[in-house]
């Protein structure tokens, strides 16, 4: 056990849908590839947000029908789009004249969403509009270059950022998207019918109010298109569904006492799956494996846990309350299910593929 995760199955799997009935959720892979996940949310009935072949080939391993896969990255390598158009997957994002070359050339028969940026997403944890997204300028260019080389322009995709922070972003964004669709419109293109809404939202408080705020916006902005028919909203959320379902269970190997400071270090760090979660720290929660008594008091000590490589970079959690730890104990870190393993790296020999990931199921009717 040193490291590993536990997988818990939720008595509610798709709240999202019940603040978003409308909306299809196409889980964001890169998120979290852990097999068995997939394989749940392909059985619970979800799509598949892919960026790479290997994605495609790992949400294919469980029967998944390339009709519920988009290819939702902007820029994407030659050879991975023929592979894309070999088998199938036939919707994939766009926001760059070359992009739209490289599709006519490897995929010409691929429905396509231009992806747009996002106004003001400054309010996200990490913004995504200095990399992905067309500029309102040039929308218009893009659409006419890709009607013009006969490919299917579908519909207008975007994404806030991660962890939105407040929910008019998302209005914001679905009202850039009604303006794109309008341009459409004035380029007598045929008639765009897909809303693509990202994701950057988690299951927390906000997440209700970012839903009505979203289920307005389109209301308002959408309301020539209220039939099923005239428009699909579809959404790539990742850590909505994976953050709270993994729990990642490190061993103690090493310790140091300076005064009344603790030092430890534990067999994973930001090398492996702690790679994201030490520096966004507003989800992680640490706790020792330790049952004790409710009315037993135990002292803490100012503690610095530290992951195992020789970098000195690698800090897991700096200057938090634990009790006294011994080699060999255990620290539970919860919320690690996304952007954990799948970010994680080999460096200093550390294989972050050989933790052991174990499963655990509740009773759904509990």
């Amino acid at each position: 056990m040193n490291g590993s995760n536990h997988w818990y199955a939720n008595q509610d799997p798709f709240p999202l849908s019940h603040c978003l009935p409308n909306v299809q959720p196409f889980f964001a892979v890169k998120c979290n590839h852990e097999p068995a996940f997939i394989a749940a949310l392909a059985t619970l009935g979800a799509s598949f947000d892919c960026a790479s072949k290997a994605e495609i080939e790992a949400v294919f391993a469980h029967g998944v029908s390339p009709t519920r896969i988009v290819y939702a990255n902007p820029c994407k390598g030659e050879y991975h789009l023929r592979y894309a158009a070999g088998v199938g997957v036939d919707l994939a994002t766009f926001d760059s004249m070359d992009e739209v070359d490289k599709i006519k050339r490897c995929h010409p028969k691929c429905s396509l969403l231009l992806r747009i940026a996002v106004p003001n997403d400054k309010s996200s944890w990490r913004s995504f509009g200095a990399k992905f997204g067309a500029l309102p300028e040039e929308v218009a260019p893009l659409l006419r270059h890709a009607h013009k080389l006969g490919l299917r322009v579908v519909g207008i995709s975007f994404h806030v950022g991660s962890k939105a922070s407040e929910s008019q972003v998302y209005r914001r964004a679905i009202a850039a998207a009604r303006a794109a669709f309008d341009v459409a419109d004035e380029l007598k293109m045929p008639k765009m019918h897909v809303l693509d809404i990202g994701g950057g939202f988690k299951a927390n408080q906000l997440f209700d109010e970012i839903a009505e705020t979203i289920n307005v916006a389109i209301k308002d902005y959408f309301s020539d298109h209220q039939s099923d028919s005239d428009l699909t909203v579809m959404a790539e959320p990742g850590r909505f569904f994976a953050e709270t379902a993994f729990t990642m269970v490190a061993n103690v190997m090493g310790k140091r006492v300076r005064g009344e400071k603790r030092e430890y270090w534990i067999s994973d760090g930001i090398y492996g799956s702690f790679n994201l979660p030490a520096y966004d720290k507003s989800s992680m929660q640490i706790s020792p494996l330790q049952i004790l008594s409710p009315h037993q008091n135990q002292v803490t000590y100012s503690s610095t846990v530290f992951g195992p490589t020789c970098d000195s970079l690698d800090t897991v959690v700096a200057d938090c309350k634990l009790p006294e730890l011994k080699l060999n104990d255990y620290l539970v870190f919860h919320n690690m299910g996304a952007y954990t393993t799948s970010a994680g790296t080999n460096f200093n020999g550390f294989c972050i593929s050989a933790i052991p990931t174990y499963l655990a199921f509740t009773n759904a009717n509990n």
